[in-house]
């Protein structure tokens, strides 16, 4: 089977419209097209050949590129089921296995929701491309789901393997770094995640993808049973918690008012 290359394109303010390649031909899976422009761009630019659009949720900036591109490349769209994906024609629930075109490997479809109560996440390769379930260094905000939700999402994510690549849909890490330390200001890798990331932005680069191992390390939504993060969570609602799904419940609830 072809080795897979990914390929980031910038959309709107800060989303990345990912392109997967197949190696040895010109396909490429289109993933989450908040627009049609830029992607259509860099097909031309590259003369690369669309073969499929994946959606992981129904938010705009996800969807709006959808109907220009199915106009354009006659694609078939994949998105979950029973949500509001335009022009979908394969509705996917939770699966282990689904060919999406012979020039790729089969993908794993993993159910996520919690940011919108239907969300689904695409794994192949040791990559997941999971939309705006697990952010680097952050998560989504409950727009549509709850915190249970989300918080079982992410608890699913983490039992993948820790070399997993996260491939996300939004340049948000910088600032759910600070985020991330004004929790835990004595962590070293968060420290120096943001040096790192600060030079890559510095130079206009993606600060994606990030790997799972890294998130255990740096993201605060990972780190829920970690003395420092549950310290902070019980500082700012002034109360005692008493298991990890409490504590993500008041620093998701931080972190839209950060």
């Amino acid at each position: 089977m072809s080795m897979l290359s990914i390929q980031a394109v910038p959309a709107l303010t800060d989303n990345y419209i990912w392109l997967i390649k197949s190696e040895d031909t010109d396909d490429v899976i289109i993933i989450d097209p908040g627009e049609s422009a830029p992607v259509i761009s860099v097909l031309n630019e590259q003369h690369l050949t669309p073969v499929a659009i994946l959606n992981t949720h129904y938010h705009y900036d996800h969807i709006d590129g959808i109907a220009a591109l199915v106009e354009r490349y006659q694609l078939p769209v994949f998105g979950p089921k029973n949500s509001f994906i335009p022009k979908l024609t394969h509705p996917l629930e939770e699966c282990q296995q689904l060919t999406i075109h012979p020039s790729f490997p089969d993908f794993k479809i993993i159910n996520i929701p919690g940011h919108t109560a239907q969300h689904i996440g695409y794994l192949v390769d040791g990559m997941l491309f999971c939309g705006d379930t697990l952010f680097a260094a952050g998560c989504g905000r409950l727009l549509g789901g709850t915190a249970a939700q989300l918080f079982h999402s992410l608890q699913q994510i983490c039992q993948l393997p820790r070399t997993t690549k996260i491939f996300c849909s939004h340049e948000y890490t910088l600032a759910n770094l600070q985020f991330a330390l004004t929790l835990e200001p004595n962590n070293a890798a968060i420290n120096q995640r943001i040096l790192t990331t600060e030079k890559l932005r510095h130079l206009n680069q993606p600060s994606l993808p990030t790997t799972l191992e890294l998130e255990f390390e740096t993201n605060p939504f990972l780190r829920c049973d970690h003395h420092d993060v549950i310290h902070a969570a019980e500082s700012f609602c002034t109360q005692t918690l008493t298991n990890p799904l409490d504590v993500f419940t008041v620093i998701r609830a931080w972190k839209d008012s950060f």
